[in-house]
């Protein structure tokens, strides 16, 4: 067999009259086999040991949801970023404070619609509810239920061709299947995320340039591919919660990342992709720990310079236990969360200001906001909008 038929095999599709090569993917797994060297088996062991330690992580954190919150959404942030999208993890949580964001509301709702189908994934999943194509359509319609791509048929597979890259299918980068064999295609890539005789890590690098390149629905194709990693992980129980986003190591090697993605369909390479993957696995999944041992860092080390305060220090931790929760505050809802009086919750949020551990945000003398300036740097490491080139 010719190694770049690998993958698939190219079929026409007319658009507009105008006729094309689409590329139609061959079931999973590859055959011939996946041909791994030493190197492959040293990153499997590592990045399996990365994800046991991860996984691990709730022992290490007094209160997993809180790490958990935040880390959801810093994945949100990061694979829409991927996309295109300009919000940072500041005007995120000034969205969901209902505070004004920085950047084109559009930008925040997308986002926000990731965490929603997200949540809804998982819940499914820990209800019982196998990871298949009714489930895969489900997070696609809240994905893109609001705001961009709210157009694009959310919920349904395409019925017209897409391409990626160029103006129209003919200059395209790539094209993905006819409408016409998507189901088929995706029938194909349900099976395979419930064949039981493949690694865990192996199974959810094939499955998401297989789910890439059906592209199956008008919009949404990649951060519903990145969110199928994280939701197979978990359907397979090699994660209790869903810890590890590869969108951080697919952002800072996005050129990489796509230039892989490709080489597959043109030359077979699924051993050089699956390399990439797994090295992603292993550096997130370490990353994702020392980020949680930080955060546990910088509370201690706030904690214990507030309790130097004397007689104010009770109600600046009360302050401070609260903005773990939600990093940036006003003082009405500080008052109201800690059931102080607003000149007390005031009073402690100003001493916290001269610690240097809460900045404010707006410079105004009314309807003032305070982040929690340290944690929120920590959680933000990375989520910086892309700039183009």
């Amino acid at each position: 067999m010719n190694q770049s038929d690998r993958a698939g095999n190219y079929t026409l599709s007319s658009v507009g009259g105008e006729e094309s090569r689409a590329f139609l993917p061959k079931p999973l797994p590859p055959y011939p086999p996946l041909d791994l060297d030493a190197e492959h088996y040293e990153l499997m062991e590592k990045s399996t040991l990365a994800l046991g330690r991860l996984d691990g992580l709730s022992t290490l954190l007094p209160d997993t949801s809180l790490f958990l919150y935040f880390y959801v959404r810093k994945e949100a942030l990061l694979s829409s970023q991927i996309e295109g999208t300009q919000s940072s993890f500041s005007d995120l949580l000034l969205f969901e404070s209902e505070e004004a964001p920085g950047v084109p509301v559009s930008d925040v709702t997308e986002v926000s619609n990731y965490v929603a189908a997200m949540d809804h994934g998982l819940k499914r999943l820990r209800g019982g509810f196998p990871l298949s194509l009714r489930l895969i359509k489900e997070i696609h319609e809240i994905l893109l239920s609001k705001g961009r791509g709210s157009d694009k048929s959310p919920g349904e597979f395409r019925r017209a061709q897409n391409w990626v890259g160029g103006t129209h299918p003919g200059d395209a980068l790539f094209v993905p299947p006819p409408p016409e064999r998507v189901m088929e295609s995706m029938g194909n890539l349900e099976k395979f995320l419930h064949e039981e005789r493949i690694p865990v890590l192996t199974k959810a690098a094939l499955a998401h340039v297989q789910f890439e390149t059906i592209h199956p629905f008008l919009d949404g194709n990649g951060r519903l591919g990145r969110l199928l990693i994280t939701f197979l992980l978990c359907a397979e129980e090699a994660l209790r919660e869903p810890l590890l986003y590869l969108s951080l190591y697919f952002k800072t090697h996005r050129d990489g990342y796509y230039n892989l993605l490709q080489r597959v369909r043109t030359d077979g390479d699924w051993e050089g992709w699956l390399k990439f993957f797994l090295t992603g696995v292993r550096d997130t999944a370490e990353q994702a720990v020392n980020t949680a041992r930080s955060i546990l860092d910088c509370f201690d080390e706030d904690r214990k310079r507030i309790e130097t305060l004397g007689r104010t220090a009770s109600s600046a931790l009360r302050i401070q236990q609260l903005m773990q929760r939600s990093p940036i505050v006003s003082i009405p809802k500080a008052a109201e969360s800690t059931h102080m009086t607003y000149p007390t919750a005031a009073r402690a949020l100003t001493k916290l200001v001269q610690l240097g551990l809460v900045r404010e945000l707006t410079g105004r003398e009314r309807n003032r906001l305070f982040v929690y300036d340290g944690y929120v740097k920590i959680l933000g490491e990375g989520t910086e909008p892309i700039k183009e080139q």
